[in-house]
């Protein structure tokens, strides 16, 4: 009876804990959602960031947001809940990622798989506190080949609910962007290791609308969309 008890002591204290967080997540959106929440508007944002490697190079290296090993930027970790870790295999068709947050989880579904050049995903369940702000739907990788260089399409699709939406739109596309940013940053790592090109890479991804690659291996733009 002792180890059983033990046990359970052990199994439950971790979801209690992410519990907890997520409590306290909902109460520091809850306000923001009580005040600005009406019907939501899909939106979509695509980041577009160019390469010199080839596609089969990018397609090993690929990383969902919660995988990159940086620190995210200040904004990130200051509006949204942090990631933690990933449990599951992201290239298979139909496999499931569950991916770990300070304040819960978001679990997601691999769609399609067209390797090296495509990955598609879609979000199946989101338990971060934010569900009554903003609810990501799905997602995608899609990768080119362009000469001796590749360009990669990073996009998200996601519903947001604050109003009024010229004013929230704003905020979420900067917030989608350095979530791109973040990610692209964490492949260009893997992909082109050297220091000096990863400061300039870092350079570029901090401003959306550069298109002169001056050397570097890495060059990037975005935009966005409503559906």
């Amino acid at each position: 009876m002792i180890a059983v008890r033990s046990a359970e002591i052990q199994v439950d204290m971790p979801s209690r804990g992410i519990a907890a967080a997520r409590k306290r997540s909902v109460g520091r959106y809850r306000p923001v959602s009580w005040i600005f929440a009406r019907q939501a508007v899909q939106e979509s944002v695509t980041t577009k960031l160019r390469i010199d490697a080839s596609a089969s190079v990018i397609w090993k290296e690929l990383l969902f947001y919660e995988e990159v090993p940086e620190k995210a930027p200040f904004l990130l970790r200051s509006l949204l809940p942090q990631p933690i870790r990933t449990e599951g295999e992201k290239r298979q068709i139909g496999a499931t990622v569950r991916c770990v947050y300070s304040s819960g989880d978001l679990v997601k579904r691999v769609t399609r798989v067209e390797a090296p050049n495509l990955l598609r995903f879609e979000v199946v369940e989101q338990n971060l506190g934010i569900e009554h702000c903003v609810r990501t739907l799905s997602g995608s990788y899609q990768i080119q080949n362009c000469g001796d260089a590749s360009t990669i399409f990073l996009t998200t699709h996601y519903e947001g609910y604050l109003h009024p939406r010229l004013l929230w739109r704003g905020l979420e596309v900067v917030l989608v962007r350095q979530l791109h940013g973040q990610i692209l940053r964490g492949i260009c790592a893997a992909v082109l290791p050297e220091s000096a090109m990863m400061r300039s890479t870092v350079t570029g991804l901090r401003n959306s609308e550069r298109t002169d690659a001056e050397g570097v291996g890495c060059t990037i733009s975005g935009s966005s969309s409503r559906r």
